[in-house]
């Protein structure tokens, strides 16, 4: 249990504020969204970049706006073309939870978006940092954001020992936050403590010698600046491995939908088989072997082997009601990258496609 964090004093608040924000204005961060308040894209980006960098997040950002410049056109898209625009930025829960709740503002809301915190709270794939976020930079709303970059300054600034990743120190960051937060103008606070720490108060490297928080860091001051923020053992990673069969006929493959309600539920993919000794079961056709392909999620590693089967072009009809292909449409290989969205891992090897022959 973390000790008890005793709130800043007055004067402590008083010189964060005033030194984050004169920072701030000599060091502009430009982005497309700064300055926006508009709470569609506001949320649009925020959600973008959950889990994700603003250079990765960036291109993508700029092309749903172009492609569904309000709510209502983003209500309006259909599954497989917002997962297909999503593709390669990965965590596609957050694809399929903005869609749904573009619905619902567009449908039951009249596509008037919430405007308190209590109520973007309640959108799906919406925590607290994004209803905060939101909520300040949309409507000038006095909560106080919380991402990694802001928890590395509070536990830098105020040498706070708690480890960040559990609730009972959540709490406590998330009050500290609050307290330092300048209600006058909750939305230019927000973001400066998120670009102080996204460039400055940095993981490695921090700019200690020349930070205008430094004399009253108490990191900095006690030397434990490499040290905080602390966090408890990383997550143990669940190991996956599927092994995709891509069956080759006259130019086309096989390929289905996921409806398994896991982080690929709306993806595309081949069949798969638990053991690869099964394909010498399967019927006629020539067969290649990927080398593995990788891809590090959250909380799984998967590893994935790709298997080419030319099949004949004779290929018996009853080869095709084979339960592997149960769910399976068949479609030209030439329009799998035009139309579908794939897991990364399976648009790794269709980019690479890096075969040795059995």
């Amino acid at each position: 249990m973390p000790d008890m964090i005793v709130p800043p004093a007055d004067k402590l608040i008083a010189f964060f504020r005033k030194n984050l924000m004169d920072w701030s204005s000599q060091n502009p961060r430009p982005m497309p969204w700064k300055g926006e308040r508009d709470p569609y894209k506001i949320w649009l980006s925020e959600i973008i970049l959950q889990q994700t960098r603003v250079e990765q997040g960036l291109p993508y950002y700029q092309k749903f706006v172009q492609q569904y410049p309000s709510v209502r056109h983003l209500a309006d898209a259909p599954e497989d073309e917002l997962m297909k625009l999503w593709e390669g930025l990965g965590y596609y829960s957050r694809a399929r939870n903005l869609h749904a709740s573009a619905k619902y503002i567009a449908n039951e809301r009249n596509g008037i978006f919430p405007n308190t915190f209590e109520e973007i709270r309640a959108l799906k794939g919406v925590g607290n940092y994004t209803a905060s976020a939101i909520a300040s930079f949309a409507f000038g709303l006095p909560h106080a954001v919380l991402d990694g970059n802001v928890y590395r300054v509070l536990a830098r600034f105020l040498g706070i020992d708690s480890q960040t990743d559990t609730p009972a120190a959540q709490k406590q960051f998330a009050a500290l936050a609050q307290s330092l937060l300048d209600p006058a103008r909750p939305a230019a606070h927000n973001q400066a403590m998120m670009d102080f720490g996204a460039t400055w108060c940095t993981p490695q490297n921090p700019r200690c010698a020349d930070c205008p928080l430094s004399p009253q860091c108490n990191a900095f001051l006690t030397g434990r600046v490499a040290e905080l923020p602390l966090k408890s053992k990383g997550l143990v990673k669940k190991k996956r491995q599927f092994h995709y069969l891509i069956f080759n006929h006259q130019e086309h493959v096989f390929v289905r939908k996921r409806s398994e309600k896991d982080i690929w539920r709306g993806l595309w993919e081949f069949p798969h088989i638990e053991n690869p000794a099964q394909i010498s079961t399967l019927g006629p056709g020539t067969v290649a072997v990927s080398a593995p392909f990788r891809q590090l999620l959250t909380h799984q590693e998967v590893t994935a082997i790709f298997y080419e089967i030319d099949l004949p072009p004779d290929t018996p009809a009853d080869f095709f009601e084979n339960p592997v292909l149960a769910g399976c449409i068949k479609m030209a290989r030439n329009d799998l990258k035009k139309n579908i969205a794939f897991p990364r891992v399976i648009d790794c090897y269709l980019q690479t496609k890096v075969l040795t022959l059995n």
